[in-house]
């Protein structure tokens, strides 16, 4: 199965191992991965601040660069959220948005691929750690992400999840409302910061890089210089080639 990787332009500027993780794992599942290199950004920033051409332009050059695979993968529920909004921006042209519908419809978030799509599950890793998961707002609400990735954090060996208090509430970063909203983003980010340590856990894990910057960033300030805070792909690539699997 030959499967198109979308990075997504945040974790390619901010934190390339999750892209790294990502390869790791379709592989382990059977995938054939390919990472275009014309890719760019999937056009949200813009499109969300009322930029709906550069919306239509990007939109445009993810049809040329991923049209030809049999899936499409992205670390990201939020850009896959806007991938799958792309037909409707291309309502005067039926053919283009015919296309755009035949591409959105095999555009899929990680872990939903891994546990739903993938040739073959991915087998279970070690790794001995306590996390707890945030839900991101577009992965959960949209694409109905919370079931997959806990599957496989659960099904990791050592892994304990513990679930923090309001997990599916939005952590405050929500692209430019924690600019526009700082204060309020603030008070949010510190909520689902007290939450997740309320759990004890070594680790808060999620799917979307945005949500975990401003988590982390949030945590630092507040003084936690300890609990990490890892993309949910880092977490489990790390388990697969953990030393202690040899052991096993």
């Amino acid at each position: 199965m030959r499967i198109g990787l979308f990075v997504t332009c945040l974790v390619d500027a901010m934190r390339p191992s999750i892209g790294f993780a990502s390869v790791s794992l379709l592989e382990a599942a059977g995938c054939e991965v390919t990472i275009p290199d014309t890719q760019t950004c999937c056009g949200q920033p813009g499109f969300n601040s009322g930029d709906r051409p550069s919306g239509i332009q990007l939109g445009l050059a993810f049809l040329r660069d991923f049209e030809g695979f049999d899936a499409i993968v992205a670390p990201s529920g939020s850009c896959i959220g806007m991938i799958h909004d792309y037909p409707t921006l291309f309502k005067d042209d039926l053919a283009l948005q015919a296309r755009l519908n035949v591409l959105t419809a095999k555009c899929y978030e990680l872990t939903d691929f891994l546990v739903n799509h993938a040739p073959k599950p991915l087998s279970p890793g070690r790794l001995s750690m306590t996390v707890s998961y945030h839900d991101s707002c577009t992965g959960l609400r949209q694409l109905e992400i919370k079931s997959q990735p806990r599957f496989l954090l659960q099904q990791t060996q050592g892994v304990e999840l513990r679930e923090m208090k309001d997990a599916e509430i939005c952590c405050g970063f929500g692209g430019s409302f924690s600019i526009k909203l700082g204060d309020i983003a603030t008070q949010m980010a510190d909520k689902k910061c007290a939450h997740a340590l309320e759990t004890g856990c070594d680790a808060i894990v999620g799917g979307d890089l945005g949500c975990l910057l401003n988590i982390e960033g949030r945590l630092r300030r507040r003084g936690d210089p300890h609990t990490q805070v890892k993309h949910v792909a880092e977490l489990l690539a790390e388990s697969l080639v953990n030393p202690q699997l040899e052991k096993s």
